[in-house]
């Protein structure tokens, strides 16, 4: 029983204010007890306690109606104040085990926060208005690491395979696209095999950044040599580079809208190459209820947005 300490001698229970709080709203033990749920014996034991233990009568008691004494009506006062305040606090941690309350930590790929989980935002904070959700961005290793170390809840990062000790979940795909600028000869071609980027100045992605590796293969398995390639790791510093003229450069399809102040043209690559994007979390790892509830959403529909 979750006990309010009055005095230093006294101490009553929650059961004891709300008998006290409704007799004197009813003004009747009968009432009282049937609004309460409890038998008017039990009632009346309840608040014979309460007296006992502050030493004071509560209640006047008549033929026709029940009374509140001067120290009743003070002590009710505080009573009803102590019980909206003990109400209100249960409604908060009801909240939180619901779900309604809390905060969910992702860590994703730059790219993931601005193009693919905002819809999911948006959605999950029209019906959790009170969760808050803390977003991460950075590089894959990063992003990888804040879900090792608990520093995030979840992320959402590009797998290419088993990871050990987290629980993966496929949520959609993108393919490349190679992006130049208007005035390269790529720009009027409707679709460029990735053996037409042989010898072309290229723009590329540091080995940090998960866009490297897939575009490192495919140029690999087409069996060719780039020509001069210059490394940027932002995304803005590649888009600014090719639209220089100073060089090509292959992006994923999430990637494109973060790059449309450089004016590129987007040419998609065959053979289709695919970065696969995953929901990680650690295996086994309790989660809160809004966690869980934001990993719904997530799930609820994978087709890619």
């Amino acid at each position: 029983m979750w006990a309010i300490l009055m005095h230093v001698s006294i101490n009553l229970g929650v059961s004891h204010l709300r008998s006290i709080v409704a007799i004197a709203d009813y003004e009747s033990f009968t009432s009282a007890a049937h609004a309460l749920g409890v038998s008017q014996s039990s009632l009346s034991r309840s608040v014979a306690e309460a007296e006992r233990r502050l030493d004071v009568t509560l209640f006047e008691r008549t033929t026709r109606r029940v009374e509140l004494t001067s120290h009743g009506r003070e002590i009710v006062e505080h009573a009803r104040r102590m019980l909206t305040d003990f109400d209100d606090g249960l409604t908060q941690i009801e909240r939180f085990v619901t779900g309604d309350r809390g905060i969910v930590t992702v860590a994703c790929l730059p790219s993931l926060a601005a193009t693919f989980l905002p819809p999911y935002v948006v959605d999950f904070r029209e019906r959790h208005p009170d969760v808050r959700l803390q977003i991460r961005d950075g590089l894959r290793q990063e992003v990888l690491d804040a879900v090792y170390s608990g520093t995030v809840d979840l992320a959402l990062v590009t797998t290419s395979g088993t990871l050990p000790g987290l629980q993966q979940d496929l949520l959609t795909s993108d393919s490349f696209y190679c992006a130049v600028a208007p005035t390269h000869p790529f720009a009027e071609r409707p679709e460029l095999q990735w053996s037409d980027l042989a010898g072309q100045p290229f723009i590329a992605f540091g080995p940090e950044s998960s866009i490297a590796a897939p575009v490192r293969r495919a140029v690999e398995d087409a069996r060719i040599e780039l020509g001069p390639v210059m490394q940027a790791q932002n995304i803005g510093a590649v888009a600014g580079l090719a639209a220089a003229g100073l060089g090509v450069t292959a992006v994923p399809e999430l990637v494109l809208p973060m790059i449309s102040f450089a004016g590129l043209v987007h040419i998609p690559l065959r053979p289709t190459v695919e970065r696969t994007i995953s929901l990680v979390q650690v295996a086994g790892r309790p989660q809160t209820a809004s966690t869980r509830g934001f990993v719904r959403t997530l799930l609820a529909d994978r087709a890619p947005h």
